[in-house]
Formats: C-alpha cells, sequence, structure tokens
C-alpha cells in the first residue's frame, strides 16, 4: 500500500488549495479514504471523510462548508479542495485509507494571515 500527498503549500488566507492523493497497491476503488490534519502541538484530527463509492462524505464542523473531498476510483485519487482558508488551517494534511491504518507521508499547509 503506498499513498502520495501532493498539493500542500503557503496561501494567504481566504485563499484555495487543492491536495491530491495518489493510490497504489491495493484495490482502490474498494476502500473508504480519509483526509486527517496534525497542527504543530495538537493531535492528529479528522478532516473528512468520503465512502468506497464516493457517494457519501462527512466533515469536521471546523472546514464544514469550505472543503469538499471527493475521489476518482478511474485514477486511483482522492483529492481535498480547500477555500476560504484561515490561519488555523495550518496543519501537515495527510492521506489514510481508513482500513488497515495506512498513511501518507503528509503534505504542509500553511495559511498566513
Amino acid at each position: 500500500v503506498q499513498l502520495v500527498e501532493s498539493g500542500g503549500g503557503l496561501v494567504q488566507a481566504g485563499g484555495s488549495l487543492r491536495l491530491s492523493c495518489a493510490a497504489s497497491g491495493f484495490t482502490f476503488s474498494s476502500f473508504r479514504m480519509s483526509w486527517y490534519r496534525q497542527a504543530p502541538g495538537k493531535e492528529r484530527e479528522l478532516v473528512a471523510r468520503i465512502t468506497s463509492a464516493g457517494d457519501s462524505t462527512n466533515y469536521a464542523d471546523s472546514v464544514q462548508g469550505r472543503f469538499t473531498i471527493s475521489r476518482d476510483n478511474a485514477k486511483n485519487t482522492v483529492s481535498l479542495q480547500m477555500v476560504s482558508l484561515k490561519p488555523e488551517d495550518t496543519a501537515v494534511y495527510y492521506c489514510k485509507r481508513d482500513s488497515g491504518n495506512y498513511w501518507g507521508q503528509g503534505t504542509q499547509v500553511t495559511v498566513s494571515s
């Protein structure tokens, strides 16, 4: 199992970023996928989750209405579109396969005020 995130960077408050996670080594379309984040000095937290078919999603209250998780099972990718970013969104963002505790290496998102 391999999960590789990309798309992080530095953005001003109010800006947007799109994170992507490329998956390999397993049958991607069979697994629910999630995005988590970890800010300095804080515990890792769930940001968004999507079912294997992509027909249901859920979000942390703190990102509801600003972030959108999606997936392309033909391309084995899961994405996180982030808009109206806030400084408190600054964190390392991780892609996770929900079954079997598989994580990507993370991508840094920094939102300046």
